[in-house]
């Protein structure tokens, strides 16, 4: 594909943007408790701009701590931010990238509970919490409301007095600005509600607050959601009319996409939503605005390329690509298209962190995201020979890394092709990302000079060990098989994404519910199968975490896949699966073929032996250590690699 329409300028406002490929605004939790923002931050930022991105959005800001209700992005209610935020602007200036500060009055309804310190979050009405609704959001007076319009003319001037070319102000994701633009939401009668053009007043005497602190010239855009996708939310026809507004009122760009909390699998869309799944948002807003238009939703450089020369969108906004190939902009307007490492669309280390960890952002794919300084790939001191052993994911990285440094590297793999059990779980038609990823492995591995030895199966006593200076063991997993009558009759779940001969009839049952027996068990419910899934626990997929199963189980469920949570398995037949539930009552269920998916055990009995022999010279990584996902794979792979000084 010919990428050049990429590489042209254009213009928001007043404001030259030297490409069309934007960095999607998505908060790093990663400021400081008195709302300065970190000097990691600035790292990760000047990072993307040296990769090449024409424009640069951050992640929301907000007016004050005490509206941001628990959020640590950030806060603008004095000067004090004003320098450490200058040295942001001027690090992403030095490679001629814009950047915007996107501004925010708060979550709303859309506060952590935990988060409130006992209060009730506030919103344009007394509407239940988006996480406990129990709890019931104070409603705004419209004293308040005076107030945060003078709150955001001063934080616009700090913004503006800091350098940033442009300010975004964030009404998307049902937080509280789209609460007040929503009918779903707002509730009131006053000036503020019961009406489209009361509803959006909030919204237009912000752009006109902004408008009055930065005069004419600086760009304001507005991010929000042209339809919400669930029942009662705001539709293409309802929100036409806002954007037209919005445009009378001088936003010179809008940022859509489609979403908010309520379906939160397309505010962080996994793979199963599959490629450039909100595009289809801006031929509808195209027709109904003059504005430049910037569309996010998880692009690739193919679907930025056909955006644009749609002529419905002005830029293509990529987030998670760009936490995971910061030098994408760069690469793929150099013809370096097969170098750009792909976003696999996991959300575990980029937004999973921040879910489940509160700590800051990363990238499953590229652990120094977040960390750009401190594992900033240099020279080793001097070279020595390493050898890894095993071509998954964690020994893929650690051959890479350690190649980059200047090391001779030697990387055996007992099967014929690379990707370990990343071959199995890129079966589906929705993982092409895990597919990408192996690609983009191998070509790394022959840019950078490794040896990779395929159907080599090298045990304790191999002469390769005592000539290596390091070795690197990523020998992985294997599936577990638990002692189960019958259980020989059942093919494991990798066997089931390799080979689908091996699925004969057209019955399949899955016993166990992971995530692999789920993404396998919709791959088979795709072709046409009769699927069920057969877990112990209450729910499937239980590892994962709800931002993909918010995708995952409507899938299943459309796709007919039939779940026997609660059922413990108690025999394999020829004929199918016995099985029971909590209460003590047996069920059977037919099948032709039954798979095995029952999680994975370290596949470590090389490994431990290779570490006895040569242990000072050793370094265990990825599953076969503790099983875990890609993640933790590649990471351990680069820690490993980078540790050889």
């Amino acid at each position: 594909m010919n990428y050049e329409i990429l590489n042209t300028p254009f213009s928001i406002g007043n404001m030259i943007v030297k490409n069309r490929i934007a960095m999607a605004p998505m908060g790093l939790n990663s400021g400081h408790i008195d709302g300065t923002i970190a000097d990691d931050e600035i790292d990760y930022f000047e990072e993307r701009a040296k990769g090449g991105t024409g424009l640069i959005i951050m992640g929301c800001q907000f007016l004050t701590q005490e509206l941001a209700q628990g959020s640590m992005e950030g806060y603008l209610d004095n000067t004090y931010v004003i320098p450490q935020l200058t040295t942001l602007v001027e690090a992403v200036h030095r490679y001629g990238t814009k950047i915007c500060a996107q501004l925010s009055c708060g979550t709303g309804k859309n506060a952590f509970p935990n988060m409130l310190n006992g209060k009730a979050p506030v919103s344009s009405s007394a509407i239940p919490s988006m996480f406990d609704p129990n709890l019931m959001c104070r409603e705004l007076t419209v004293e308040e409301i005076k107030t945060i319009m003078k709150q955001f003319s001063y934080s616009a001037k700090v913004l503006k007095d800091a350098g940033f070319d442009a300010i975004e102000i964030h009404g998307h994701a049902g937080y509280l600005i789209d609460q007040f633009m929503s009918e779903i939401w707002n509730k009131r009668t006053d000036e503020y509600g019961g009406t489209p053009e009361n509803r959006m007043r909030f919204a237009v005497e912000i752009v006109q607050s902004i408008r009055e602190a930065v005069g004419p010239d600086m760009p304001i855009l507005f991010r929000m959601a042209v339809k919400h996708n669930f029942e009662g939310g705001r539709t293409f026809e309802e929100t036409i009319p806002l954007m037209q507004e919005l445009e009378k009122a001088g936003v010179d760009a809008l940022d859509i996409d489609s979403g908010s909390y309520e379906n939160i699998d397309y505010i962080f869309p996994p793979a199963y939503l599959g490629d450039a799944c909100m595009a289809d948002v801006c031929e509808v807003a195209r027709k109904a605005v003059k504005i430049p238009l910037l569309n996010a939703g998880n692009h690739t450089p193919e679907t930025a390329v056909q955006l644009i020369e749609s002529g419905n969108a002005d830029f293509v906004l990529m987030g998670r690509p760009l936490i995971a190939e910061p030098e994408m902009a760069n690469k793929i307007l150099t013809d370096r298209r097969d170098e750009v490492r792909p976003c696999i669309r996991c959300n575990d280390d980029c937004i999973g962190r921040i879910l489940t960890r509160l700590t800051k952002i990363s990238c499953s794919v590229n652990p120094a995201t977040g960390f750009e300084k401190r594992f900033k790939l240099e020279k080793a001191d001097k070279q020595q020979n390493v050898v890894v052993i095993g071509g998954g994911p964690g020994g893929m990285e650690a051959a890479r890394t350690a190649a980059l440094m200047g090391h001779k590297v030697d990387l055996f793999e007992k099967e014929s092709d690379l990707g370990g059990q990343l071959r199995s779980a890129a079966t589906p038609p929705f993982k092409s990302q895990l597919r990408e990823l192996i690609t983009w492995y191998k070509r790394q591995l022959e840019l950078t000079g490794v040896a990779v030895h395929v159907n080599t199966e090298i045990g304790e006593d191999d002469p390769v060990f005592e000539k290596a200076d390091a070795i690197i063991v990523a020998t992985g997993a294997i599936p577990m098989m638990p002692p189960i009558k019958g259980i020989e009759r059942a093919i494991n779940v990798l066997e089931a994404h390799l080979d689908e001969n091996k699925l004969k009839g057209e019955k399949i049952i899955y016993c166990g519910g992971g995530l692999s027996s789920c993404d396998s068990a919709l791959e088979s419910a795709l072709k046409g199968k009769k699927v069920a899934i057969i877990e112990m626990l209450d729910e499937v997929a239980a590892g994962d975490h709800m931002i993909n199963k918010a995708s995952l189980i409507p899938m299943l469920l459309e796709n007919k896949v039939e779940l026997y949570t609660g059922h413990k398995v108690l025999e394999i037949t020829a004929e199918g699966v016995r099985a029971m539930e909590k209460d003590g009552k047996e069920v059977f269920l037919e099948g032709n073929t039954v798979v095995a998916s029952f999680g994975m055990l370290p596949n470590n009995e090389t490994a431990k032996a290779i570490d006895a022999r040569y242990h000072n010279k050793v370094r265990l990584i990825g599953d076969c250590t503790k099983v875990g996902k890609v993640g933790g794979a590649v990471r351990s792979g680069m820690y490993a690699a980078m540790s050889l000084r």
